[in-house]
């Protein structure tokens, strides 16, 4: 009796101290992550030269949404950074004017207000400036600033609304403010409240094991040297293959990036990191949308990134992670757009 007695006790021991052992591996785990990303907040940023108010983000969700700013009339922001479908379009690359292919995917519209820098090569420096690139792309809207303007003068409901979005000023309906009025709206597609914010928010709870393993490899492995901070990527500018160069139909050899915009040898093929917030909603990935498996492309990046070769149980336990990314999209209604009139610019399907 006294044997079995003193067994039982050496077990009750021995749990609590695996709890305990768990209990700290958990509490390193979350201090370590903690260090690395940030919770993405439940209010809407500040926005630099561009206060945010009610009026201009709802007057910025109808041109969001407002195709006849493209010289087609049938393409909007909307038609390649689509909100009901992870905040991008469903083809690899997108298709713009006159059914012309972009070469590259559509980065999400979602929590881009948090990135360092917008599009792949980082050449706007923020939404606003990100607003006016598009619509003037020939492969994209095809439109032009004198488009934008005869169009929105020509509808009074556009001319009330941009009144009241910026009061002090005589003439308001301006290219600038056009673009500033999406900025603001874009600035409030922010997604809250996923499952590893609340765990970064002091909930053990919130991700599940599998989770937690699948983060504890992501730190452990490096993924975190290019994917950190509030949107776990999106704020820094790194080589696509630094261990090995992928294949040309994953880099187009045509597409050398970064190096667009500086002309420095060093940016040749660099890319912003990604931003993974919500990214199991997005398929397909990378610049050149050519995988269509999450786990696919978590097996590419330990390869081409950091020169490893992840098993099936590791790719699956980041996936899992990465999924614990997703969080609350915005609730957006749809906005009945103002009425053409006989002064509105008709559309123009050619080049």
């Amino acid at each position: 009796m006294w044997a079995l007695y003193r067994l039982r006790r050496l077990s009750v021991a021995a749990v609590a101290m695996l709890a305990s052992s768990q209990a700290s591996a958990d509490d390193e785990l979350m201090g370590a992550a903690r260090q690395i990303f940030k919770p993405i907040p439940s209010i809407v940023p500040v926005l630099k030269d561009n206060p945010v108010t009610h009026e201009k983000v709802e007057l910025g969700k109808m041109l969001y949404f407002e195709p006849r700013l493209s010289a087609s009339e049938i393409i909007s922001c909307n038609s390649c950074h689509n909100l009901g479908t992870g905040g991008v379009d469903a083809g690899p690359t997108s298709v713009g004017h006159g059914w012309q292919q972009g070469p590259r995917r559509a980065p999400t519209v979602y929590n881009a207000v948090f990135n360092v820098a917008q599009f792949w090569d980082g050449r706007a420096a923020d939404l606003k400036a990100q607003a006016k690139g598009p619509v003037q792309a020939p492969v994209e809207m095809n439109a032009t600033p004198d488009h934008v303007l005869d169009t929105l003068n020509s509808m009074d409901g556009y001319v009330v609304m941009f009144k009241k979005a910026f009061p002090d000023e005589a003439s308001p309906v301006t290219f600038d403010n056009f673009a500033k009025a999406i900025e603001a709206f874009e600035a409030t597609l922010i997604t809250p409240a996923a499952p590893f914010d609340r765990y970064l928010e002091g909930d053990t709870n919130a991700i599940n094991d599998q989770q937690k393993a699948g983060l504890k490899l992501f730190i452990e492995t490096g993924c975190y040297s290019c994917h950190n901070g509030i949107n776990v990527g999106g704020q820094d500018f790194f080589r696509f293959g630094v261990a090995e160069r992928p294949g040309t139909s994953l880099l187009p050899t045509a597409d050398k990036g970064r190096h667009v915009v500086t002309k420095a040898a060093s940016d040749e093929y660099v890319f912003r990191a990604a931003p993974l917030r919500n990214v199991s909603l997005r398929a397909p990935y990378f610049h050149s949308g050519q995988v269509w498996s999450l786990k696919e492309a978590v097996g590419v990046m330990g390869e081409v990134q950091l020169g490893i070769e992840l098993s099936d149980k590791e790719k699956d336990d980041i996936v899992a992670f990465l999924n614990s990314l997703t969080g609350q999209l915005p609730k957006i209604e749809y906005p009945n757009l103002p009425t053409r009139t006989d002064a509105t610019p008709p559309p123009s399907l050619g080049k």
